[in-house]
């Protein structure tokens, strides 16, 4: 009997030992009741508890979960139906608190975060839902970390993940969707126009403004032209007169001179003058102002005796016969 005794002792000795011995895992914690009330908290590693007496109520893991909302129906502002649905991250900081304070505390939060998520869709039109789902992301955060703080949880992020309208309600946003893109063509397509045709009318402007600076240019440059031949054509025909006056001038000394020094040059200038009038007069015939003159033959030894006469009276000082002949001389080419 003793060896029985013996053995019985030992296998209920190690039993009471491997029940006094609880291993709880990093990120997890273990609540522990006495005789059915709240004794103390298993903390990660190696612990011990009384055996018979304590028992571990409530085991769950500190870390941070994730937590699916089902899709569900919402009401708008503007009655309008929509399904909407979300995730919600959060973890346990008050493992007592998560035990005693709910009963089911995945369960309390799914309705607590369906409730909140009506709530703010109903504050909002249908076009609102859309644009601002950051702005309901953070009221829904914090509305949720501070209904649920009193159950040791603690909210630290929520994200409205598909936000869907009735089947009739997405026909008709993209009917109007359609609408609008055919508005905004048209706009655009009409807004090209108006730059084209400003474009256009700028470019005539500018054109016709070239046009007309060129046009100017033209004439400035013709005008300056014409006034610079003028001017070289007078500075010519002065120089052209210059230079024939210097030329009567030197045949009048010349003539002088060969008076001087031959006794028979007053004949000599009498024909000279002969040929001058006859000369003269088919200068003026080649004029193209001039009319048609008649000179009868018989009537030339007349004006040769006329010339010879003007001629016979001529001073015989040879300073004054220059004088007088270059004073005809240049009356006469000038003229």
């Amino acid at each position: 009997m003793e060896p029985l005794f013996f053995l019985i002792s030992l296998v209920l000795g190690g039993s009471v030992v491997a029940g006094s011995v609880k291993v709880v895992n990093q990120g997890n914690e273990a609540l522990v009741e006495r005789l059915g009330s709240y004794n103390k908290k298993l903390e990660p590693g190696l612990n011990f508890v009384v055996p018979f007496v304590d028992r571990i109520v409530f085991r769950e893991t500190i870390r941070e979960k994730v937590l699916d909302i089902p899709p569900q129906q919402c009401i708008t502002r503007d009655n309008v139906k929509i399904t909407v649905d979300a995730v919600v991250y959060w973890r346990i900081v008050d493992m007592e608190k998560a035990y005693y304070k709910v009963e089911n505390l995945q369960a309390a939060m799914v309705n607590l975060v369906m409730t909140q998520i009506r709530a703010e869709m109903g504050k909002l039109e249908l076009d609102e839902t859309f644009t601002a789902r950051s702005e309901v992301n953070e009221l829904l955060l914090r509305d949720l970390d501070i209904a649920t703080d009193p159950w040791g949880v603690k909210v630290t992020r929520v994200e409205l993940r598909d936000i869907l309208p009735s089947q009739e309600v997405q026909q008709s946003m993209e009917l109007q969707m359609s609408a609008e893109r055919r508005k905004r063509a048209a706009i655009l397509t009409s807004e090209g126009e108006r730059e084209s045709a400003i474009n256009s009318a700028r470019g005539k402007a500018e054109a016709q403004v070239l046009e007309a600076e060129a046009r100017q240019k033209a004439v400035i440059l013709e005008a300056e032209a014409q006034q610079k031949a003028l001017i070289l054509k007078a500075q010519a025909e002065r120089q052209q007169q210059v230079l024939k006056a210097q030329a009567i001038a030197e045949s009048a000394e010349l003539i002088a001179q060969k008076i001087k020094t031959n006794p028979t040059a007053p004949k000599a200038l009498e024909v000279l003058f002969a040929l001058g009038y006859l000369d003269m007069g088919a200068t003026i015939g080649k004029s193209d102002s001039s009319k048609v003159m008649f000179i009868d033959p018989r009537t030339i030894p007349a004006t040769l005796e006329g010339i010879r006469s003007i001629v016979s009276e001529i001073p015989t000082d040879s300073n004054q016969i220059l004088d007088n002949q270059t004073s005809n001389i240049n009356t006469n080419g000038l003229g």
